[in-house]
């Protein structure tokens, strides 16, 4: 967990040169911020995290206050499938991001470091099948 979670180091701009830009040259891609993805039970249409999913947030939790992630904000997204009315999934993803960021807190994560949000079913872990239970999932991504 710490591993995907964690910042990619980076190097400093001292003594950096830029050359100029053809017009024709390749934008830079930017890459994606560290993130993992957990597959939070929840019970049907509620934001309450089952029993067995407990264990996986309280390793997450240790995860998030281990010297290496201490000093980074985290963004806590909850994500739907396609079943039922969007405005429902994305009232039911926020909630969830926010029973998630709530156990996070009690186990001890600061709660200036954690950020809720909700997706809906926007962003599917799995685009070929809306439905797929994949698409119910957890995604804690790191902001810095």
């Amino acid at each position: 967990m710490i591993q995907q979670l964690k910042a990619p180091r980076t190097r400093g701009l001292r003594n950096l040169t830029v050359e100029a830009v053809s017009p024709l040259a390749p934008l830079a891609t930017v890459p994606e911020k560290p993130s993992l993805s957990l597959l939070i039970q929840f019970d049907f249409n509620s934001a309450r995290v089952r029993p067995e999913s407990q264990q996986a947030l309280a390793n997450l939790s240790q995860a998030l206050q281990s010297p290496e992630l201490l000093g980074s904000n985290f963004s806590i997204e909850g994500h739907t499938d396609a079943k039922g009315r969007s405005d429902q999934n994305q009232k039911l993803s926020q909630q969830r991001a926010h029973a998630v960021s709530d156990f996070l807190k009690k186990w001890g994560v600061a709660e200036a470091r954690l950020v809720a949000t909700g997706k809906g079913a926007s962003e599917l872990a799995n685009s070929a099948d809306p439905f797929a239970p994949e698409n119910r999932r957890v995604r804690i991504v790191n902001l810095d």
